[in-house]
Formats: structure tokens, sequence, C-alpha cells
């Protein structure tokens, strides 16, 4: 399918089939198919089974059943090629777009104080290898997980089927996801909230083997802005800092993301070739962050090892600003592409996320951890 086929099957009429995209209303993951859900009753909390083993190939969902089912509950579903498109929608007008399975959220829209909404995250649509589209951005999930005994297990969770869709269109609206191993003994549940004024994700992981589980990797996201020269981020004075290469995931921009000869690859030759294990080879450890108005201006891609649990984002070229937060994760990646890159373009965004790279997560046997974030918007009020 080449790009121009794909551009019909959206619904915003702001959709543009070239290679840079902020932001889009819907989108989805084109490798991938979504799963059939069946409810176990009908009721206001929808659950619906979960099937044996996650990684299974599913059926394809049936679309009208769905919006018959959920109409009137916030939560409405779309069908674009073979893929499913779950949007969240608020009476005050806050939106949340979600692929599935991949679990990729590509747009979060908020209500301002001027009684218009703005589009809080970043995201990309290109032509990938095959000419299939490449989705990138957003809020996504990369986790890697292992045992600390031999390294007999290691696995990324990348199919998520929907478990339950609970809330009130009034006051907030919760979607949780779910997925586990092959042999059922590490179970996920990601659980999406939208509020007023806050996107919430929250992670929930159980481990039924009998040897703890080591766990490395974050919630990322990418936020749109007007360009990074612009950007500030507020509250970080005093944090503990490395650089490391660029992080890994295939839902990141990032010099990888240019074929054309175009972006990352040209603009910072350094960043062409990154590690393909986020290796920390020659990362600068030990340092202080001095400035509590922190200008994005320049390339950075760095860990904070010892952070404020939340921290706030200032665009003064969109006049916007948005606070982002955490629980239960350690440390913080903050990647900017710097000011060289074109103003509105595909590389105006930072990103941010809630890591564990040289810290991981350890689960014991039988235990359960939990970690969230949040994207908090200010701007309601005058």
């Amino acid at each position: 399918m080449n790009m121009m086929a794909f551009s019909s099957l959206f619904c915003s009429t702001r959709f543009i089939p070239t290679p840079f995209l902020s932001t889009a209303t819907y989108l989805l993951s084109p490798q991938h198919n979504c799963a059939s859900f069946i409810p176990q009753k009908k009721q206001c909390k929808r659950e619906f089974p979960l099937p044996a083993v996650a990684s299974v190939p599913h059926e394809p969902i049936n679309f009208e059943y769905l919006q018959e089912e959920f109409s009137g509950h916030g939560v409405t579903f779309e069908e674009a090629c073979g893929s499913c498109v779950v949007k969240m929608e608020l009476r005050n007008g806050s939106t949340v777009t979600m692929m599935l399975p991949s679990g990729l959220i590509t747009s979060y829209k908020a209500l301002m104080w001027h009684g218009g909404k703005v589009e809080l995250l970043h995201t990309s649509v290109s032509e990938g290898e095959n000419g299939d589209p490449l989705i990138q951005g957003g809020v996504s999930l990369n986790f890697n997980f292992q045992t600390d005994h031999d390294g007999e297990l290691s696995w990324s969770p990348t199919n998520w089927v929907l478990h339950k869709i609970h809330g009130k269109p009034r006051e907030s609206i919760q979607v949780e996801l779910a997925t586990r191993t092959p042999d059922g003994k590490i179970g996920l549940k990601y659980i999406v909230t939208l509020e007023k004024d806050t996107l919430n994700s929250q992670l929930k992981i159980s481990n039924r083997r009998s040897l703890p589980l080591l766990v490395t990797g974050s919630i990322l996201n990418h936020l749109t802005l007007s360009s990074p020269e612009a950007t500030y981020a507020i509250g970080l004075e005093g944090s503990s800092y490395c650089s490391i290469p660029l992080f890994e995931s295939e839902f990141m921009l990032s010099p990888k993301d240019s074929s054309q000869g175009e972006g990352f690859g040209k603009v910072f030759p350094q960043w062409s070739t990154k590690s393909q294990n986020n290796g920390l080879e020659g990362s600068q450890v030990n340092n202080e962050e001095i400035d509590n108005y922190k200008q994005l201006s320049e390339e950075l891609s760095l860990l904070y090892t010892e952070a404020p649990r939340s921290f706030t984002v200032i665009d003064r070229g969109r006049r916007n600003s948005v606070s982002v937060g955490r629980s239960g994760f350690d440390e913080m990646y903050l990647f900017s592409p710097g000011s060289r890159v074109e103003i509105y373009s595909k590389y105006s965004y930072i990103c941010v996320g809630q890591a564990s790279i040289l810290k991981p997560i350890i689960i014991s046997p039988q235990d359960v951890w939990r970690g969230e974030q949040f994207i908090y918007n200010p701007n309601l009020d005058a």
C-alpha cells in the first residue's frame, strides 16, 4: 500500500500524505491486526476475556458491534486497513486516540482556557522500508524483560488486547489493555485514563515466575512544539544526569527515521549510527543541572538519575505549557533535536521518558510492580 492510498483511510481533513506530519487525529499500525473482543456482560464496566496466549493472531474485530455496544460511553472504534483505532472523548472536548494492538497513543487534544483544543503530542507518518506507512511518535511503551539468573527469558510486549473500559464522559474515561508471555507467567496491564486536564498512563507488571524479573525501558512521550529553541524545561535545577546514546525504540523519531538523506542523518552526522543496544559507553556521568529554566535549543540525549517527580515544559512559540510527572520510575529521559531543525516540522518536538535504564526495576517472584506517568494540561484556567 502506498502513502496516497493510505491517506484515504483517515477521517481528518488535516491529513496530508507527505513524509512530514506534526499531528494526526486517527493513526493506525499497518503491520498489525486487531484482536477480537467478546463481552462477558452488558454493563457500564466492560470486560473482555484474555486469550490463552497473547501473541497468537486474533480474528478481526467486529467494529459495527463495538460502535453499537459502546455508543454514549465516550469510546468509539474505527477500522482502517484491518487495524483498530480507539478514540476516547470527554464532554469538555478533550480527546485521546490510541492504536491496537501496539498500544501507541497517537493524539492527545486538550481543552484550553480560550475554548479551543490544542494537540499536545507529536506523531509522524512517513513511508517505511517496504512502502507501508511508518507511524512514530506519540506515547509508547518500550520495555524489555529478563531474568537475573542466566538471561533465559528475553521478551518485549508488543501485542496488546482490550480488557476493560469504564468511566463517565463527563468526568473521566479509562481503557485497560493487557498482554502476557506465552507461558502466562508474566502479565501486564496498561491503563490509560483521560481526565478533564490530565492523560494518565499506568503500567502493572505481575511476576509469576520463580525467579526475580529485571525490567528496563521507558514510557516515551513525544511532545509537539513550535521549535526546540523556543522551548524550556522548568524545575530541573540540582538534578543529576548523564549523556547517553539515543534511546532505541521503533516508535521514536530519530536519525534512523530518515531514509531520504534528510533530517537527523544529515543535520547531525555524529548521530547517524546509534547503538543498537542502548550501550552507555562514553556516557558523561556525575553532571548536575545548574539551570532551572533550561532552554532545549541544544542537541541532547540525557538520562536524569535524580530529578523531581514532575517538571514543566514551556513553549514560547505556541504560548503553551505542559507538566509531565511520574511514580514508580527512578529515572527520566530527555531528548531534544536542537535548534537547527525547521520550525513546525517533523522534528519540532522533544521526548520525555519515564525510564528504568541504568537502574533496572527488579520484581520479586509472585510480586506486582506499578508505575505510572501523567501529562497535565495547566491551561484550562485563563
